[in-house]
């Protein structure tokens, strides 16, 4: 079976035991489980039941596989919410047709949730997102946002426009959660709207500060328990053309500096949002000069995957970019250039590009 779903253009992982199974979960979790029912020491149902208990688990679509045609156990599996049973003795086409079927309908269930929340937030006003850059007098911020799998994502963006001198540039991602990581995303970005409004007010307009105010919010919201954030949080002075930095386990800001054609990297010491009360958050001024380009990027940009295995490279994005910039290429066509079709994209990819005038 596991032959014949490959050559059908499946990914299948095989276990000859509950217990074997329960540890290839706990690495990757399948679209789709098939279980016999007469295995040795735990069977097909006292698995399922150890599935339901798990909530990470309990949804994944699950097929009895079996050679019994009593109504007994046919309606206990059904009693255990499978969706239904294979005989062992169906034929190829058959089984190849059930599994899509099944799994493309749980595909069009997922995308009509997802449009039909998608609808409601924007019905309230409710984005994750800007709907275009930013020009200022002496900046410029373009950004590149692709959610992974086009559903909504834990990355978010904001600017913040306080007055005609001092803008904020926010870029978040929500760890983990999955696409349920978006619902969270409201939540962060009103806590940091809120805090970065009252500094202000008070006359504070240090980022460091700001940061650990809105780590303080965060902190005290139960809603938000084992919810952790990364953030990267810049103000730009349009009048002195100044930019200070503060992050929290946010990737380095990498700075493009256009007469040595070169970048360099500012990495923050700043700890996750939410995870202790004080999160050693530090400010740093970026020097910048005319023409000089700053980038904020999320996990997504460095991720990629590579013969079914997840990957991470930094280094490798920081070089192409860099070639890219110093053949003076436009921020449309880097990120053509660098997000095509041959990079597989494993997460969320947010870039913010700040470019000075």
């Amino acid at each position: 079976m596991k032959k014949l779903l490959e050559n059908a253009g499946f990914s299948c992982l095989s276990a000859l035991s509950v217990d074997q199974a329960l540890k290839l979960m706990n690495e990757q979790q399948p679209d789709l489980i098939i279980s016999d029912i007469e295995m040795p020491n735990k069977d097909g149902f006292a698995f399922r039941e150890i599935l339901l208990a798990d909530k990470k688990l309990k949804d994944i679509p699950f097929l009895f596989l079996t050679a019994h045609h009593d109504d007994f156990f046919i309606q206990k599996g059904l009693d255990l919410k499978a969706i239904d049973y294979i005989a062992k003795n169906i034929p190829q086409n058959q089984l190849v047709s059930k599994i899509n079927n099944i799994l493309n309908t749980v595909q069009e269930q997922k995308d009509k949730s997802i449009s039909e929340l998608k609808t409601v937030a924007e019905r309230l006003n409710l984005k994750s997102v800007p709907a275009k850059g930013l020009k200022l007098k002496n900046f410029e911020v373009i950004f590149y946002h692709k959610p992974y799998q086009n559903y909504p994502g834990g990355d978010f963006i904001d600017f913040i426009k306080i007055d005609e001198r001092f803008t904020f540039i926010v870029l978040g991602d929500v760890m983990g959660k999955k696409w349920g990581a978006w619902f969270f995303s409201f939540t962060f970005l009103s806590y940091i709207r809120a805090a970065i409004r009252l500094c202000v007010f008070d006359g504070n307009l240090s980022v460091s500060e700001i940061m650990q105010r809105i780590n303080q919010v965060i902190l005290a919201d139960d809603f938000l328990d084992d919810t952790y954030a990364t953030l990267s949080l810049i103000l730009i002075d349009d009048e002195q053309g100044r930019i200070a930095y503060a992050g929290a386990s946010d990737l380095p800001l990498l700075l493009y500096n256009n007469e040595t054609r070169k970048i360099k990297q500012y990495t923050s010491k700043g700890l996750l949002l939410g995870f202790f009360e004080d999160g050693k958050y530090t400010e740093q001024q970026i020097e910048n000069e005319t023409k000089d380009q700053l980038f904020l990027l999320s996990d997504g940009v460095i991720d990629f995957e590579q013969q079914g295995v997840k990957k991470t490279d930094i280094n490798l994005f920081i070089n192409k970019l860099e070639g890219l910039l110093q053949k003076n290429t436009e921020f449309n066509q880097i990120t053509s250039e660098i997000f095509n079709q041959e990079k597989y994209q494993v997460d969320d990819c947010s870039l913010i590009c700040i470019k000075r005038l």
